[in-house]
């Protein structure tokens, strides 16, 4: 475990609003027919797994990254940009064990399955050391994007990519995944810079400027990455209804989309998560 407190570790997934009080070419990945890396960098027992990590200091926040074993291809890894949930730092991204709550053990899995499967991993941490929430569910920068820190950051990992800082990296067709308000952070990119994200993953979250039950969609531009929505039946912080209706919403404006429910699981990444998430990057190259 890290120095970060097992406090942090338990609220991981907290609503943000309850914070905030508002009511294809030779360097694309591999396809899915080819198995993972023999050799990983990361550690699985039958309990648990563990990555190891770089750490950067990007507009003075903490952006922790790894590349895959191996040469990169030509162009760069695909890279994979994941967003921690409210109040748990990205620091605590790269190891977990089954016994911690909110499936902690899957995020942490699916780290070293997309390092397996041949894509770079950059975890940025959220305002005041990750122990608080991504700017996408602040009403005062929901939509007023390109005023809030986190777009400055975003636009400063975008420039740190394209200058080398995590090695070779192809920085012009990226991919997104995260959970709670890393979900809505996955979401964000796909709205503001779409141009940049071939695929999305949203675990338990869903359009940038909702808020749990608080959830107006407006109609999605065509531009939107294909995304794939992961949800629990039983989530009492995301409604599984408000990813049903973003769901509504890709369907009206003709993107790519898929939706995978785990009946019983809460606020959590659901098992499904590493094998889909990975499988849906690497249908998308």
């Amino acid at each position: 475990m890290t120095h970060r407190s097992l406090a942090a570790h338990l609220s991981l997934f907290v609503l943000p609003c309850l914070v905030a009080g508002c009511s294809a070419g030779s360097d694309a990945p591999n396809d899915t027919s080819q198995t993972a890396l023999v050799e990983s960098r990361c550690t699985e027992t039958s309990t648990s797994v563990s990555c190891p990590k770089n750490t950067a200091k990007i507009n003075l926040r903490d952006v922790h990254w790894q590349i895959p074993v191996g040469t990169a291809p030509a162009g760069g890894w695909p890279t994979v940009l994941m967003f921690q949930g409210s109040l748990f730092s990205a620091e605590l991204t790269w190891q977990a064990s089954k016994s911690l709550p909110f499936g902690a053990y899957y995020q942490t899995k699916l780290v070293k399955e997309l390092l397996d499967h041949g894509f770079a991993v950059i975890a940025p941490e959220a305002h005041g050391e990750g122990l608080t929430f991504w700017d996408t569910n602040n009403p005062l920068w929901a939509n007023n994007w390109e005023a809030s820190g986190d777009h400055k950051l975003m636009l400063a990992i975008f420039e740190a990519i394209g200058a080398g800082k995590f090695g070779p990296l192809r920085g012009t067709h990226l991919y997104a995944t995260g959970i709670s308000s890393g979900g809505y952070m996955t979401s964000r990119m796909g709205i503001a810079y779409p141009s940049r994200f071939a695929a999305l993953g949203v675990e338990s979250g869903s359009y940038a400027t909702c808020a749990g039950p608080i959830c107006s969609i407006p109609r999605l531009s065509p531009s939107h990455p294909p995304a794939l929505l992961l949800h629990g039946d039983k989530d009492g912080t995301v409604p599984l209804s408000t990813a049903k209706r973003y769901q509504e919403r890709l369907n009206e404006a003709g993107i790519e989309n898929k939706l995978i429910v785990h009946a019983g699981a809460g606020h959590e990444w659901i098992p499904e998560a590493p094998d889909a998430v990975v499988s849906w990057f690497l249908s998308h190259p």
